[in-house]
């Protein structure tokens, strides 16, 4: 067993050996379906030093997920960017390449916001 069992709940060490630790339950966030999403792409500079960002806000399901479909855009854009806080950051203002990516990928329900 590892120093660090992160499972673990609320003990760090007992003397009693008849005891139980309480360990963490890992819930999966399960995806919905792509037409069952209802994404939202805009372009934001606030807070970015006159950069311009394309963001895709309201994705539902698991972090892995999330970052696949980052990793999916960002590919296909050929620029960098991130993955957090349920959002896709994707550098510079590529809003409609973006939309359309998604549209292909089946995500039917996205919405752009904005001029």
């Amino acid at each position: 067993m590892s120093k660090k069992d992160k499972t673990r709940v609320n003990v760090v060490y007992s003397t009693n050996p008849n005891f139980n630790f309480e360990e963490e339950e890992f819930n999966e966030i399960e995806t919905p379906e792509n037409q069952q999403q209802q994404l939202k792409v805009f372009v934001d500079r606030k807070q970015r030093k006159g950069k311009s960002v394309t963001i895709v806000s309201g994705f539902e399901g698991s972090e892995e997920d999330m970052q696949n479909l980052a990793k999916t855009l960002k590919t296909k854009c050929g620029v960098g960017g991130n993955a957090k806080d349920g959002e896709i950051l994707i550098q510079g203002e590529l809003k409609d390449k973006v939309y359309d990516l998604l549209i292909n990928l089946g995500y039917t329900k996205t919405k752009k916001i904005g001029g």
